[in-house]
């Protein structure tokens, strides 16, 4: 119980300022706002983060958060391929309407640099855990193509997402990655669905 109230203190001050970094900017937002906005305290923040530029990093458990939120969407009797691209969607549309590009940014610049922990390669991740299931699934349905590992596969959509984010934030994001995505991810993973032909 007291690891449940844990994890749901955390990801109240997670949600909360991920919140006010986008509706106001990051170097705007102060941790008073963050802990006023999250309901929990100055104490319990600090507990698990040392300061502000810690929350940075947490942008990985945001999007895991919403991948919790979804699962109970995914239709069971919905093609594999296709649970897939929902899940982009779902997750792009979030990063379009609540995601402050510069932070995505940010976070994408400091993952290249750090000699720490990769928090977006965390294969422990409900993400990756969450793909490597669907992909299965897909697999054994006769959904997916069999030949190609359920790694194989999962690291083939995952660099996809990535490229898509990066590319959206090298162009300023002038353009929707939910709409783009929509077009994109389909085309690049085509051949990787069992009714799909490759030389």
């Amino acid at each position: 119980m007291g690891k449940k109230n844990s994890r749901n203190t955390k990801g109240k001050i997670i949600t909360a300022a991920w919140k006010l970094f986008y509706e106001q900017g990051y170097d705007a937002t102060t941790i008073e706002e963050i802990v006023e906005l999250s309901g929990t305290s100055k104490g319990s923040f600090y507990h698990y983060f040392g300061g502000k530029d810690a929350l940075l990093g947490t942008l990985s458990e945001l999007f895991d958060n919403k991948y919790q939120e979804l699962i109970p969407q995914l239709d069971s009797d919905l093609d594999s391929f296709d649970k897939l691209m929902f899940l982009n969607q779902e997750m792009f549309r979030m990063i379009d309407d609540s995601i402050s590009m510069d932070l995505l940014a940010r976070l994408y610049s400091s993952q290249l640099v750090t000699s720490g922990q990769k928090h977006l390669l965390d294969h422990n991740r409900v993400y990756y855990k969450l793909l490597r299931q669907i992909t299965s699934e897909g697999q054994q349905r006769g959904e997916l193509r069999s030949n190609v590992s359920v790694n194989e596969f999962v690291k083939a959509y995952a660099l996809c997402e990535r490229a898509l984010i990066y590319d959206w934030c090298i162009c300023n994001g002038e353009y929707s990655l939910c709409q783009y995505a929509k077009q994109m991810m389909p085309l690049f993973l085509a051949g990787f669905r069992a009714n799909t032909t490759v030389n």
